[in-house]
């Protein structure tokens, strides 16, 4: 019996070391191009553009990064993309759980074709609506405006279908109860209902701000002038020459715009990784 569990015990471990070891090469393969653009930010652009290309920097500047506070007008730029990402990830937060809630938790004619509706929007992809987007905005006179930016973009048929599939997790008789006790739906959706999807809301206001944030083609569209471009715009327009690319400025501003997601994250990250945990699981 000795003998026989030895084999089993050796199995498991080598098992297990051969799981690590395909976790660690997955985590470097994910890592390591965060990480050689923070090390090549921190280069000079001859570095940069040296082949073969190095890893860890030979000689250490912060010029990229005084230049990008020099060059470009950072603070207005940092705070255009800030105030976007914020409101489209409020306006997210906002009328996906109710719209989700109402899919989940109300009875009312059409419930299962608004829901189909919405499956059917997920299979659609976004370019196809860039264009009537683009110009429902125009004709409204919203173009170059934090409107004209925003708007397009304040629900989504992902996060109306995240947090439905989250709240049918959560009992019918909780909610009878304070039906009973004479509470009305919409208190019924603050006092019990959102408190209890903070895991979802967490997950989709993590991914929201990302996608937001990141948000390249739109704003390049709709912002006409300098004072409304969003941080990637700007990074993507005046690091571009007459002969070249500044590398080096690109870098630094990437570092610059991968933070504050980070710092989202890290804040959020235990509602984040319960959320993705649960929802769907009824």
């Amino acid at each position: 019996m000795v003998t026989a569990r030895l084999p089993a015990r050796r199995r498991d471990r080598t098992a297990t070391i051969i799981l690590y070891a395909i976790l660690t090469l997955g985590l470097l393969v994910v890592v390591g191009p965060f990480l050689w653009m923070a090390l090549s930010s921190v280069k000079p652009e001859a570095e940069i553009r040296a082949v073969p290309p190095t890893w860890w920097p030979h000689t250490w500047t912060l010029g990229h990064y005084s230049d990008l506070f020099s060059r470009l007008d950072f603070p207005r730029y940092f705070t255009n993309s800030l105030i976007v990402a914020a409101l489209v990830t409020a306006g997210n937060l906002l009328f996906c759980s109710l719209l989700g809630y109402a899919l989940a938790k109300l009875d009312f004619p059409g419930r299962t074709t608004l829901f189909r509706t919405v499956l059917a929007m997920l299979m659609v992809p976004g370019m196809v609506l860039f264009v009537p987007q683009f110009v429902l905005i125009s004709n409204l006179g919203l173009a170059n405006t934090y409107a004209g930016l925003v708007l397009p973009f304040l629900a989504g048929p992902f996060g109306v279908f995240l947090m439905r599939q989250f709240l049918l997790a959560i009992p019918d008789d909780l909610l009878e109860a304070a039906r009973v006790d004479g509470a009305g739906e919409w208190r019924i959706f603050w006092r019990i209902v959102l408190p209890l999807a903070r895991p979802a809301l967490a997950t989709l206001g993590i991914l929201t701000f990302l996608t937001s944030w990141n948000n390249f083609l739109w704003p390049l569209v709709v912002a006409t002038t300098a004072d409304k471009y969003t941080l990637p715009v700007a990074l993507a327009l005046f690091s571009i020459g007459q002969n070249r690319t500044d590398y080096g400025l690109l870098l630094a501003g990437a570092v610059i715009v991968v933070l504050p997601v980070l710092i989202v994250f890290l804040m959020l990250q235990r509602h984040f990784m319960r959320g993705i945990a649960t929802t769907g699981l009824k």
